[in-house]
């Protein structure tokens, strides 16, 4: 879906007072979002993404029942154009300084505290995706690099399944990093709520001590995370198979963009390498 298509189906969806042309396009890949007046709507690639979306909305009505700060919707329904889910929300004021590892804590803190909510939430697939990034890498990468990360997947999926958490599980966000937190006027706000799940807790948490061991986050800047949490989940003997699992997936992530990104390929062959040779210091690179 192009960003003429997008505009298509905004069309004829009808949510918007203005003429389409107005609209500010803030992003496109899964979602076209488009920015217009005090709305933010989104027009979803395909009918694939239909009942994500019907079930963002119900989370997004869930947070606000919670009094979880979060992206409201403005409406309660999504509507389907032409085989594309759309779904409309209130536009989040500009926001007032970049959001940190410790405001992501602070509105995790929340919804980990939550009780599971009366509609279903999906499993964490965490590894779901590699069989598919590994498809689409196709001849681009090493086959013995892909057979590689099909053991991997499998040997910590089997781990994941055996694991005993050390928080109750429940209700997570799922995507657990600072770039999903918005921080308005009063305070910070929870955004991007399409990978909300129940499943082991621990499972938010990870990813920030990955961002600190391969990305690159300062050790202090972790310990405000932690601090503001009240929990390291290093400390739990079972980090190492979540972040195992975690850099598992984000290899093969990477990989579906080397058939056409040289940088890709650069980036993919060091992370796998890394694997390989059992080294934990090598810096990763976002994508």
């Amino acid at each position: 879906m192009d960003e003429a298509r997008a505009r298509e189906v905004l069309g004829g969806a009808g949510v918007l007072a203005g003429p389409v042309r107005d609209a500010g396009l803030l992003a496109l890949g899964e979602n076209a979002v488009f920015a217009a007046g005090d709305l933010v709507v989104k027009v979803g690639r395909d009918a694939e993404l239909w009942d994500r979306a019907r079930r963002e909305l119900r989370i997004a009505m869930w947070l606000a029942e919670a009094d979880v700060p979060a992206v409201r919707a403005a409406a309660q329904e999504a509507i389907l154009v032409e085989g594309h889910p759309v779904t409309v929300w209130h536009r989040l004021p500009d926001p007032v300084r970049p959001a940190g590892p410790a405001d992501l804590a602070e509105l995790l803190r929340l919804v980990h505290a939550l009780p599971a909510p009366e509609f279903a939430l999906p499993r964490r697939e965490l590894l779901g995706g590699v069989e598919r990034w590994l498809r689409l890498a196709g001849d681009a990468i090493s086959p013995a690099d892909a057979a590689y990360l099909r053991e991997r997947r499998d040997g910590f999926a089997a781990a994941a399944a055996a694991l005993t958490p050390h928080l109750p599980p429940g209700p997570i966000h799922g995507d657990a990093l600072p770039r999903n937190v918005h921080i308005g006027p009063d305070g910070p706000v929870l955004v991007d709520l399409e990978t909300f799940s129940a499943d082991l807790r621990e499972h938010d948490l990870v990813v920030m001590a990955l961002s600190r061991d391969r990305y690159g986050l300062p050790a202090d800047a972790y310990d405000a995370f932690t601090r503001t949490y009240g929990w390291d989940v290093r400390e739990w003997e079972g980090c190492p198979v979540l972040r195992g699992a975690r850099e598992t997936a984000s290899c093969a992530w990477v990989a579906q963009h080397a058939p056409t990104n040289p940088k890709a390929l650069a980036e993919f062959e060091r992370r796998v390498a890394s694997l390989r040779d059992g080294d934990t210091t090598v810096r990763w690179y976002p994508f």
